[in-house]
This record gives structure tokens, sequence and C-alpha cells, in this order.
């Protein structure tokens, strides 16, 4: 943090879980990897480490401009259309159309079976080339079951520009293959990006850091090459976090999906052959639903069941 400027209007707003109703989950079987990922309304959502019921995240999505009246939300603003990327196997694609039709988002979501990481290749599709768009990511930690105690700001490990949040024992890291144009790190509802944009078109505050509240990272991001790949990262400290971001991104998105979904197939086979619908994908979510430190466990639900309860 060259400035450590901090973010001013601490705490921010009352913290609160978003939606219960998911679209998707995913996990992967390899034991070297502890993160699982819930989608709903087109973006990810809760994402729990290093176990099935320690929420992580409250959801991550982008914001797109033009960078004057043109606002729009990914998960308000889009129609989304998801699938899997194999029959049963909990790896999605999902395609986000503005309703306005200037701009489609599409991604692939899965975990990197060798870290704790979970990574989105992002296509962004701008539709009118005389009117060049602006893509920010915006990310909301609730790290360790808490959205209103964490500590986030920017830094950088190894010549990667990333995100940071910690609270407790747990940690996060966020890292983007394209490089990151401006970065910020907020309080929700006086200091965040979300704020920022929505009332300047663009990412005009610039903060280091936030301090134990409920924080936003909001960073925009070089679409001078439409596809890209972000990954978001966990671990007990932050270097340990960083680590496996950079080493996902370095690694490669085809090699650690290639892996996840060969992983998945080789489970698959062990499955009686009964031809109902739906039945590898059912088995596959109550697999995802079983805890893997702690044999015969298995969460109820890998949501946060209260939605936008306060905590």
């Amino acid at each position: 943090m060259s400035q450590n400027l901090e973010a001013p209007g601490k705490p921010g707003l009352d913290a609160r879980w978003t939606s219960s109703t998911k679209s998707g989950i995913g996990k992967a079987l390899n034991p070297a990897s502890d993160v699982t990922f819930t989608l709903s309304h087109g973006i990810l959502n809760e994402a729990y480490y290093p176990r099935e019921d320690i929420a992580c995240l409250r959801d991550m999505g982008f914001i797109v401009t033009d960078g004057h009246e043109f606002f729009s939300e990914e998960k308000r603003d889009t129609e989304h259309q998801i699938k899997t990327l194999k029959d049963g196997i909990p790896a999605y694609r999902i395609v986000n159309t503005d309703r306005f039709n200037k701009y489609q988002i599409t991604k692939e979501v899965i975990i990197d079976p060798f870290k704790n990481t979970i990574l989105q290749h992002i296509t962004f599709d701008q539709k009118d080339p005389n009117l060049p768009l602006r893509l920010f990511a915006l990310l909301a930690p609730h790290l360790n079951n808490e959205g209103g105690n964490n500590t986030g700001w920017l830094g950088c490990y190894k010549g990667v520009e990333m995100f940071f949040a910690e609270n407790g024992d747990i940690a996060l890291a966020m890292a983007c293959s394209s490089k990151w144009i401006k970065r910020s790190v907020g309080y929700v509802g006086t200091s965040d990006g979300w704020l920022d944009i929505r009332q300047h078109g663009e990412l005009k505050w610039q903060y280091d850091s936030a301090i134990k509240g409920n924080i936003a990272c909001t960073g925009e991001i070089d679409v001078t090459e439409k596809e890209f790949v972000l990954a978001i990262s966990f671990g007990r400290t932050h270097t340990e976090a960083a680590n496996h971001a950079r080493a996902s991104i370095l690694n490669g998105f085809d090699t650690a999906k290639k892996r996840y979904i060969q992983e998945w197939q080789i489970w698959q086979n062990t499955l009686p052959k009964i031809s109902a619908t739906n039945f590898k994908m059912s088995a596959a979510i109550l697999r995802m639903h079983e805890a893997k430190n702690f044999p015969g466990g298995i969460i109820a639900s890998l949501s946060i069941p209260w939605g936008g309860y306060k905590r």
C-alpha cells in the first residue's frame, strides 16, 4: 500500500448475506483443495473454506459502465443462462446478456483441484465497437462466517497485484490474469466501489485499505484482451492465499479444468448405472455436501438459509 490511505465511513452498512436460492455449487474431489463455491443470479456467491460450514464470501460479480450515464450490474441487469460443462459434473458455463444488448459476459467456473482457488475464465463481449465499455470486478468478503469484521487492503505478491482480506485465521486473495487499471477497498454503503462507480461512472476513490468493517474490493480490469482469468484463493494467512492465487493463474485455467472434470468423471464411473434424468448431478450434489475432513459428516445445505440476516 503505497499511500496507506484508509477508506472513510467505517464500519459501513450492516452486513447481510445474499440469497439462499442457488443455481449451482462446485467443489473439487481432490483432497488438496478445501474450497466450495455456490452460484446464484448469474454470479459467484457464498464460498466455503476450510470447511463446508464456514462461509467466506457474500458474492463476486461485475459492473459495466460507459464512464458516463450507462451503469449495469451483472446480477441485476442481465438475463442469465447456466449449464454444466459436462453431464453431471459441477463445472459451469454462465452466459449473462445485458437487457439493452450492450454487452455479454460468458464465464466458466471451477475449482483448482490442487489449490484453494475458485477459478473463473471470463469473456467480455461488447456489442457496439463504437461504444467502449469499462468492466469492474466487485468482491464482498465475508470471511469466517462474518460480514462485519473484515479487513481488506491492496497489495502485491511476487510481482502480481492482488486484493487481500482477512478475518481471524482465514485470509483471501484475488488476482487477475489481465491488468488492474484501478483498484480500491472501501466500506459498503459509504466508500465502496459500487457507490463510487454509480456516482461517477468510474473508480475515482482509490483507497488502500478498510479495517474491521463490512468491506468491498473493487477493481477495473483491462479488457483490451477480452478473455481473462480471475482467481479467488483462501488460506490461513494472506501470503498462503496469494501463493494459491498466483500458482493457479500461472498453471492455467485449462489445466485445472481438465483435471477437475477428469476426477469427477472417475468418481461417476463408480456410481450405479441408473438412467434417470439428473441422476449424476443429484449424486454429485450429495457428494459435495459431505465434509472432506470429517468422514461421515454432511452439511444440511451449502447456503446461508436466513439469506439477508445481519451478521
